[in-house]
Order: structure tokens, then sequence, then C-alpha cells
């Protein structure tokens, strides 16, 4: 029995470079434009069984404006960055140097007295596993692009440090079939 779960990345809410850990703001007006731009790709999705986003205003925004009138789930939020919340990386970096450095070279760490990346990774896997299907059935969630990598990370059961060789832009989709503890990565064709 496969299960076919789509994720579509939230269009941005800020430029690349000024990007927060758990970044609540809602889509800018580039966000915007690039839903519209994307919308004929990604519209079709809006005809899957069960249709899901992580909790940011950013994902809900992007999943009403595809007409995917998604269910928001807690278990696709953010990883949970402790003190670090809404700092871009370069900022945390500035502050604590070493620990970002630490938080970077080990999946266990959690210097910032947040969720570690393993347990990110295992929260997100769970929801996946746990995915109430029928044979065939389709399901899009839209998700922070750190979501996506956490759930490809899970699904193909690469090692932690992949994690950070996974560049997922906005509006981008990737599929992965199958069912709990078992899923591949599935690349669509022109």
């Amino acid at each position: 029995m496969q299960l076919r779960v789509t994720f579509v990345a939230a269009a941005r809410s800020s430029p690349p470079l000024a990007e927060r850990f758990e970044d609540d703001r809602p889509l800018d007006q580039a966000g915007w434009d690039e839903v519209q731009r994307a919308a004929p790709a990604l519209v079709p999705l809006a005809a899957s069984e069960l249709r899901y986003c992580s909790p940011t205003p950013r994902s809900r925004a992007t999943g009403d404006a595809l007409g995917y009138a998604p269910l928001v789930q807690l278990a696709l939020r953010d990883c949970d960055m402790g003190r670090w919340r809404g700092l871009t990386l370069g900022e945390a970096m500035a502050r604590e140097p070493e620990l970002v450095d630490a938080w970077l070279a080990d999946p266990h760490a959690t210097p910032h007295g947040g969720e570690s990346l393993l347990a990110f990774v295992s929260r997100v896997g769970g929801w996946l596993d746990t995915r109430p299907y029928e044979d065939g059935c389709r399901i899009v969630a839209v998700a922070e692009p750190s979501v996506i990598r956490a759930a490809l990370l899970y699904a193909l059961k690469a090692p932690p440090s992949a994690y950070w060789n996974i560049d997922v832009r906005p509006l981008s989709a990737v599929t992965v079939t199958g069912h709990a503890r078992r899923w591949n990565l599935r690349l669509g064709g022109a």
C-alpha cells in the first residue's frame, strides 16, 4: 500500500539573507508574487485527499492562496530554536559563535535551549509515519523549508549531516511515497 505525500515549500516572508529562526512573519510582496507565478503548477495539488500546513503565517497563506484550505499541523512547526528564535544565523553566530558551531556539528546539541536536529527530524518523521492512508491516497503539506529538509532526511534515512546539504527553495515541491518507516523519494518528470 502506497501513500503519496507532496511537500510544498512556503513562499518567502523575507529576503534569503534576512531569514530568521522560527520566522513567523507573513508573506512579503515578493512572496505573494511568487505564489501567483507558481500557482499554475501547484494548484492541481488541491485535489489531494488530505491538505495540511505548518502553523506559520506564511505556510497558511501559501496554502490558502493555492486553494488548498489546509489543516494546520503542529507537528510540522519549525525546529524549536530556543533563545535564537527570531535571529538570523549571522546574528546567532555574532552572539554565540562557539555554540552555533557546536549546534552545526552535533545533531544531538541544543545549545540554544530548544530542540536538537535529531529531535526535530524525529518529530517530523513521526508525523509522516502516522498519516492516515488508503492505497493511492494523496496528501499535500505546505511547510517551512527546514521541515521539508527534515522530512527528506527521515524518508531517505540519510545521516544527520545531510540536512545541511538539502536546499529547499520557496514554492518548490517534492514527493515521498510509501508508508510508515518505508519511504521513497519521487521526482517528477516533464
